[in-house]
């Protein structure tokens, strides 16, 4: 049963770091399930975040690490509330289509690019 997280709270705070999260949230381009040990195929979703409360961050950094290696076509992060600031609100792994995050994260630079351009 997925935990009752404020995932809407903290999508649109984490804006500064990741704008695109928040539209994605409101598309229901994000899925949250709870982790059980089995990766779901992402499917229709950018991103799934697997709650893990359980679980600490060396584990999650060694999850991820090993899901990195054997999954070419996605990008695995993860975060836990200890490390504070943008830090998800309980223990996660994150699944990421790596093109839908690549091409982001140029947009962002190309944003911000032309933003010190016109300074």
């Amino acid at each position: 049963m997925t935990q009752n997280t404020d995932w809407r709270t903290y999508f649109a705070s984490i804006i500064g770091v990741c704008p695109w999260s928040q539209a994605y949230w409101k598309q229901s381009r994000i899925d949250i399930v709870d982790w059980d040990g089995n990766i779901l195929p992402l499917g229709k979703y950018v991103a799934r975040i697997y709650q893990y409360p359980q679980a600490s961050a060396y584990k999650l950094n060694k999850l991820m690490k090993q899901f990195n290696e054997e999954r070419d076509d996605e990008e695995w992060l993860y975060s836990h509330p200890k490390f504070g600031g943008h830090s998800t609100p309980m223990p996660c792994l994150i699944q990421q289509d790596f093109n839908v995050l690549a091409n982001a994260r140029q947009s962002l630079k190309q944003h911000k690019y032309k933003h010190k351009q016109s300074l």
